[in-house]
């Protein structure tokens, strides 16, 4: 086929552009006749062409591409081959294009999020710097990266001495962590089994085992999720498993129980979430976060009170801080910290935002395809929200910090330095807060590690301690060492050791690719490939099992055999014998995975004598400086990772030298050294219990500070703002010279109290709004109620019916459906058992008029929830003397605010520091759309105006005006946390509102509250609610709570714009704890979902 002869020459063309390049290159042996070389020199194309036209061309690994020209070409039906040839050009067209798309829109994606990053960050150094008498000298604060001191000891078991205060003397902390995916138990781990249990899951096992050994640590409860699931072990659908327990080391008690108490010790608390009897991969996990949060508040407040028998003379211990493992048990600790008020910790391990880095500069799939498959959007979504709530952040090496927690919005290094720095001058921070990190490499159990003292004599003295067991010893070898040196036709040279899960990130196809390429190498030394356990790799995930044929494909393409072995099958605890073997060949130990978070192996393998070759992406960098044993590589040089392991295993000397400092070094990552560093970082964070269980806490000024130094006045971080007013380009587009006008114009038409003759509001404290109302959040003063009398009728409730129906006319005014649905409920479910609340957008004085209207009495009520979860009330009669207010009914029933609830509210706060931002965010909205309409008239124009009237002590309101120009939840809560500012975003009364809260604030948080303060379970909770609502109503469906949809209560207009923060765009309806009326029934529908649940 004469007319498609082009396709092949062009595709000849590419082909042979690298191979000519190479040939060039490639050494002449002897003279050969043309036939011959014609022959070599087409097999060296062919066998050229897939690494350069599909790694150069294309981007894509698509190893079939050279196969299938081959066969096309060969085909006689010249008819077909052309079109064959034709459909390969085209195929590899659309790739190559679709790789550029999607370079494309990433570069265009990442280049607007820095303009708009450095803008918010320009702004924000500028109300940071307002102040006349601060200059900050960022070069004197100091990092917080972890340095070896040099009086640290030099034994591996070396016990620490803990600098705690006098009230943790008596070894009273209880400390909370939980990592939820993965197979989890304290013996005989599964570590490779899958892509999700690996080295974070021995980690936290072995963090929580070192920790209860200490004598400052009285009980450590690490949470996972229960699986009873038949396709694995029994063990893991066990309630609770014993790691430790008993006294501390060298102290001796009586009778078991009898002085240190039978909960004493380390315990894995299984938590039952998602499908009882199916073991699901982590990606799959985030719908049931809420459930296992709602399942851990059960577990710790139960633990709370047999604590406070034991060792608090009566009073309740709570957690010293709960630490959330991974961007899901991030999230969970985050909500679960909100719940309780206890410090947060966070120990990323692997970061969503790096992966995507990653995966987007292979080419191979757009975003959307990218968070289909790994639901990566909703990945750094959680650890954002988790970076938001944590006090402190446990990094394992300072590159984390800088390359990978620093492309988050919620962590700015300069900016947590200048706070830092301002707290430590008592300067106002503007209600701007960064997390600390604190750089604490990894510890490694050295209790079965036999480490030989370096010799003082000669480098062949030190390589014959290598040889711990000499081939007279009459003790047998470990069975581990057959299974590896049977693939061996050589098993006596030196042992390369990989050792890692088959996943394509550990990027062992470009090892073996290296190791096959370089004859030297192979001439030299074996390779041992220790991926995981298998037994049918059809079987496997599809990315192990991908990478396992890849890598078989390639022992067979470079004829390996003999030279590479590949063990089916090793158990934990022959991990350590592994190591031994290569030692004793004097062997190297290799990581070459593209990115490496910190590498545990790497130091487990230091401490059996191994040197190492290691990528320089990551945690090996900062594990080589401190142990100087070994090389880095890069990830992608095939070349550079074969000369490093060639020249490690030529190099007797290095290696000896290698070897010695490893030994000599590996000290510094013992647990007792790891576990002295995490106490003193988290003894610094602020300790915030329930209040209502510590009766002294409000005269405490240091309740009120936050982490990053001591007390300040957050009156003092009110920005101050020019007046100066906004001018007129050239072009006649308009210019905001400062926030001042803009701040006016949003004020302008919202009816603000404030602007009333005669009309005055007091001044709020702390974190709150200048002259602002503030809804039911007084001071506490004479006329000030009891929360604990107020609420005691809570403590009689079995049941609590929450409704929540969000249902609003155009203008964002109530419908009255509510009050009906209330009203319904009323009749056909109250009793004494069974107490009624609202969950309300509305604020207290809007609902108090509502219900007056449709004759309900605040009294037959039990709590109230009002301002999407700002507010907390409880009805009560007045009090004697007490004048009624908008609060009052016209039976004399008020509702008074629960003041616990708002100091549960208030950390991170950002009061008049949140609003100044939010003045400049919507300047920045308005000069856009100004320059978009080319200016006609007199003032810009605002999405969004302060609504004043609505405003409380937590809580900004805002008029929405334009709801297609205003920004979306995640694009806000991106801005702000670009600035230091924490809060919860929700767009609300049918899209007429938006509301910011404190980050632990909101209708959902506010009910488990509830279930902690009154001692009322979680899944006795019922929430009515209609099909759509407000930004957090699926948000508040979610976990244990029994939930009623009700049809024809909730417009399908009032579906808001975006969602809240960690929620999940589900159909309600398909939420497993859901009772669905039918819609037709309307209001009276509550009655049929209550009869459901025998609550009538």
């Amino acid at each position: 086929m004469a007319d498609n002869d082009w396709i092949n020459g062009y595709l000849e063309a590419i082909l042979d552009t690298e191979g000519s390049a190479v040939a060039k290159q490639a050494p002449q042996k002897g003279k050969k006749d043309s036939k011959s070389e014609g022959k070599e020199a087409a097999t060296k194309k062919d066998s050229l062409a897939v690494p350069f036209f599909v790694k150069q061309i294309t981007g894509f690994d698509e190893t079939d591409l050279h196969r299938t020209w081959m066969k096309a070409t060969a085909m006689k039906n010249v008819h077909e081959r052309g079109s064959r040839l034709e459909y390969l050009c085209w195929r590899i067209w659309h790739m190559t294009r679709l790789k550029k798309k999607v370079e494309w829109e990433e570069a265009q994606r990442l280049a607007r999020l820095h303009m708009q990053r450095e803008s918010d960050r320009a702004a924000d150094e500028a109300d940071l710097r307002e102040d006349p008498d601060t200059e900050e000298d960022e070069s004197t604060v100091e990092s917080e990266s972890y340095t070896a001191s040099e009086g640290e000891a030099k034994q591996l078991e070396s016990s620490a001495s803990l600098p705690v205060d006098h009230e943790k003397k008596e070894g009273n902390l209880y400390i909370v962590m939980i990592s939820l995916h993965g197979l989890v138990r304290g013996e005989h781990m599964e570590l490779g089994r899958d892509a999700d249990t690996g080295g974070q899951v021995k980690y936290v096992v072995e963090f929580a085992k070192a920790l209860a050994e200490l004598p400052q640590v009285y009980r450590v409860d690490l949470l996972t999720r229960q699986i009873c699931d038949p396709s694995v072990d029994y063990s893991y659908g066990e309630p609770q498993e014993m790691l430790t327990s008993g006294a501390p080391d060298g102290e001796e008690g009586g009778e078991e129980g009898e002085n240190y108490g039978e909960s004493r010790g380390a315990y894995i608390v299984r938590i039952p979430c998602g499908p009882r009897e199916k073991y699901i991969r982590k990606e799959e996990l985030w719908p049931f976060v809420q459930e296992f949060v709602d399942g851990a508040i059960g577990h710790v407040t139960n633990m709370v009170r047999v604590l406070g028998e034991q060792i608090g003379q009566g009073e309740p211990v709570w957690p010293h801080v709960i630490h959330g493992h991974y961007a899901d048990a991030g999230d969970i600790a985050a909500l679960l910290s909100g719940a309780l008020n206890v410090p947060m910790v966070l120990t990323g391990h692997s970061l969503g935002r790096n992966k995507l880095e990653q995966l987007l500069k292979q080419g191979r799939q757009s975003l959307a395809s990218i968070d289909t498959t790994y639901r990566i959007m909703r990945r750094i979504e959680a650890e954002e929200f988790a970076l938001d709530a944590a006090e402190l952040v446990v990094t394992s090496t300072q590159q984390e910090i800088i390359e990978q927690w620093g492309l988050y919005d919620g962590y700015d290094a300069k900016l947590e330095r200048v706070l830092r720095m301002r707290a430590r001058k008592n300067l106002p921070t503007h209600g701007r807060f960064m997390p600390r990190m604190a750089v604490i490499p990894p510890g490694m159990d050295f209790s079965h590690v036999v480490v030989q003292t370096a010799s003082k004599g000669s480098s062949a003295d030190l390589a014959a301690q290598a040889d711990e067991e000499s081939p007279m010893s009459p003790k047998p070898d470990p069975p581990i060492w057959s299974e590896v040196n049977r693939f061996f036709s050589n098993p006596h040279k030196p042992m390369i050791l990989a050792l890692a899960r088959a996943d394509p990130k550990k990027n062992l196809t470009t090892l073996v690719e290296a190791f096959g390429e370089n004859k030297h190498l192979r001439d030299t030394a074996n390779l041992t490939l220790i991926m995981g356990n298998r037994d049918v790799i059809d079987e496997l995930s599809e990315s192990a099992s991908n990478v396992l044929t890849q890598v078989l494909k390639l022992i067979d393409k470079y004829d390996l055999y003999g030279l590479v072995s590949y063990p089916k099958h090793h158990k934990q605890p022959e991990v350590p014998e592994i190591y031994r073997l290569a030692a004793r060949t004097k062997g190297v130990f290799v990581n070459p995975a593209l990115v490496e978070p910190f590498g545990l192996t790497l130091i487990e393998a230091a401490a059996y004598g191994l040197p190492m070759v290691a990528t320089k992406n990551g945690g090996p960098v900062d594990i080589q400086r401190t142990l100087n044993n070994g090389l880095l590589i890069d990830p992608h040089d095939q070349e550079g990772i074969a000369d490093s392991l060639l020249k490690l295993v030529m190099d007797r000397k290095m290696w000896s030298d290698c070897r010695k400092n490893g030994l000599q070094n590996i000290h510094k990552y013992s647990w007792p050294n790891h576990c002295r560093q995490y106490l003193q970082k988290v003894a610094h964070c602020r300790q915030r219990h329930p209040k209502w269980k510590a009766p002294g806490l409000e005269s405490d000024p240091s309740y009120r500070t936050d982490s990053l130094g001591p007390e300040m006045s957050m009156r003092d971080m009110k920005l101050s703002l020019d007046e100066d007013n906004i001018t007129r380009t050239q072009s006649g587009n308009w210019r905001i010279k400062s926030p001042g006008e803009i701040e006016k114009l949003m004020r302008q038409g919202s009816g603000t109290p404030g602007d009333r003759p005669g009309k005055k509001y007091p001044s709020t404290n702390n974190t709150g709004l200048q002259g602002l109302p503030e809804d039911g959040d007084a001071a506490p003063g004479p006329q000030a109620r009891s929360t604990e009398e107020l609420g005691m009728r809570m403590r009689g409730r079995k049941h609590l019916v929450v409704v929540a129906v969000d249902d609003y006319d155009p203008s964002g005014k109530a419908t009255g459906t509510l009050a009906k649905v209330l009203s319904a409920g009323l009749k056909a479910a109250k009793t004494d058992k069974t107490g009624f609340a609202i969950a309300t957008a509305l604020t207290g004085p809007e609902l108090v008029a509502l219900l007056e209207g449709a004759a309900i009495g605040l009294k037959d009520l039990d709590v109230v929830i009002a301002g999407s979860g700002s507010e907390l009330y409880y009805p009560g009669p007045l009090g004697d003397g007490e004048k009624g207010d908008q609060l009052t009914d016209s039976a004399g029933t008020k509702l008074y605010p629960d003041l616990d609830y708002n100091a549960h509210v208030e950390y991170r706060w950002g009061g008049d520091g949140l609003r100044k931002a939010m003045v400049n965010i919507v300047a920045a909205g308005s000069e856009k759309g100004a320059d978009a309409r080319k200016a006609g008239g007199p003032k810009p124009v605002l999405s969004l105006t302060e609504d004043r009237e609505h405003m409380g002590h937590h809580r900004l309101a805002y008029k929405v005006v334009d709801l297609a120009q205003a920004p979306s939840g995640s694009e806000l809560r991106r801005r702000l946390r670009t600035r230091g500012l924490r809060c919860h975003v929700i767009y609300c009364r049918g899209n007429s509102t938006l509301h910011l809260l404190p980050v632990h604030a909101s209708r959902s948080q506010a009910l488990r509250y509830l279930a902690v303060r009154w001692g009322i379970e979680v899944s006795n909770v019922i929430v009515v609610a209609g099909y759509a609502g407000d930004a957090d109503h699926i948000e508040l469906l979610g976990g244990s709570v029994c939930v009623v949809l009700v049809g024809g209560v909730a417009r399908p207009e009032n579906a808001t714009k975006g969602s809240a923060q960690g929620s999940t765009e589900e159909d309600p309806a398909k939420l497993p704890n859901v009772v669905a009326v039918d819609e037709k029934k309307g209001v009276d529908g509550i009655v049929d979902g209550l009869k459901e649940l025998k609550l009538v």
